[in-house]
C-alpha cells in the first residue's frame, strides 16, 4: 500500500512537473507587436515583474519537483519533502495570484485607474499568456492535490487507531 502512495504521488509530481514546463514555455515564448498612433511597441512576458516572478516561481516548483521524484525514493526524507511541497504550493499559488492580477488588467483595463485594456491590440501576447496561466493554475491545483496526499502518508501512522 505504501508502494502505491508513492507511486501515485509520483505521478502527481510529473504532472505538475509538465504543467510548470508548460507555462513556462508559454510565458516566455509569448510577445506581439501593436502600431499606435504611427508607433510600434513590443509586449513580452520580460516587460512585467509580475510576469518574471511567474516564471521563476514555475522554475523553482519545476527544479523541486525533480529533486523531490529522486528524493522519494528515500523514506527519510518524507518529513522534509511535505514541508518542502507546503512551501512549493504556497509559492505556485502566490505567483498564479499575482499573474492572474495583472492579466485581468491587461485584459478588462481599470477605469478608476484610467488604465486601458490591452488585448485588443495585443492578443497574441495575451492567448499565450491565457495559456501559460491555465497551465500555471493547474500546476498549483495538481501541487494542492500532491500536498494533501503527502500529508496523508506522513500523518497516516499518527491517526491510526489501535483496537
Amino acid at each position: 500500500m505504501a508502494k502505491l502512495k508513492k507511486i501515485f504521488t509520483n505521478i502527481l509530481r510529473l504532472l505538475a512537473l509538465a504543467a510548470t514546463v508548460v507555462a513556462i514555455v508559454f510565458m516566455v515564448a509569448s510577445h506581439d507587436s501593436a502600431q499606435v498612433l504611427n508607433l510600434t511597441f513590443t509586449v513580452k512576458y520580460s516587460n512585467t515583474p509580475v510576469f518574471k516572478y511567474f516564471v521563476i516561481a514555475e522554475a523553482i516548483a519545476g527544479g523541486y519537483i525533480v529533486i523531490s521524484i529522486l528524493l522519494s525514493f528515500k523514506s527519510l526524507f518524507w518529513r522534509l519533502l511535505v514541508i518542502l511541497d507546503m512551501v512549493t504550493t504556497v509559492l505556485l499559488t502566490s505567483s498564479i495570484s499575482a499573474a492572474l492580477a495583472i492579466a485581468q488588467v491587461g485584459k478588462k483595463g481599470n477605469t478608476h485607474a484610467g488604465w486601458l485594456p490591452v488585448c485588443e491590440q495585443v492578443p497574441d501576447f495575451c492567448d499565450q499568456v491565457t495559456i501559460a496561466l491555465i497551465a500555471g493554475f493547474a500546476a498549483a491545483i495538481i501541487y494542492f492535490v500532491l500536498l494533501l496526499c503527502s500529508l496523508y502518508v506522513v500523518l497516516s501512522p499518527i491517526f491510526v487507531v489501535t483496537p
